[in-house]
């Protein structure tokens, strides 16, 4: 469900969480056992930025601080996962960079995900 591509980690489905709450749903445990899997099994990557992401509806700082609390809640999965601490930082960006257009609901459920980048790797 995880895979490294390039400076990304890329899982096979997204992360959910309760509406409008940064309570991540029992669906996507077995998503982030995977990346916790994977970054246990890949010390070399030494540094992982959890970014959360919302689509447009809603105040813009309301969206800036549901992405930040989200992608808290992320950082806290993994760490009881067993990730170490260093390896991890969490950062929202509400609204901000979405990937799709924000004018159907489509398109809005892709802008609401987290994301894994690599931001470190060893010998970098």
């Amino acid at each position: 469900l995880a895979v490294i591509k390039k400076k990304v980690i890329k899982i096979g489905k997204q992360i959910q969480f309760d509406f409008n709450l940064a309570t991540i749903k029992a669906v996507s445990y077995v998503v982030l056992d995977s990346v916790a899997d994977l970054l246990a099994s890949h010390p070399e990557i030494t540094l992982v930025e959890i970014q959360g992401h919302t689509d447009d509806k809603g105040a813009d700082a309301y969206n800036m601080q549901l992405s930040q609390d989200r992608a808290d809640s992320v950082r806290d999965y993994l760490l009881a996962a067993g990730v170490e601490s260093d390896r991890l930082v969490a950062k929202g960006y509400g609204e901000t960079k979405p990937i799709a257009p924000n004018v159907t609901s489509a398109g809005q459920a892709k802008n609401r995900r987290v994301e894994f980048h690599i931001l470190q790797q060893a010998g970098e």
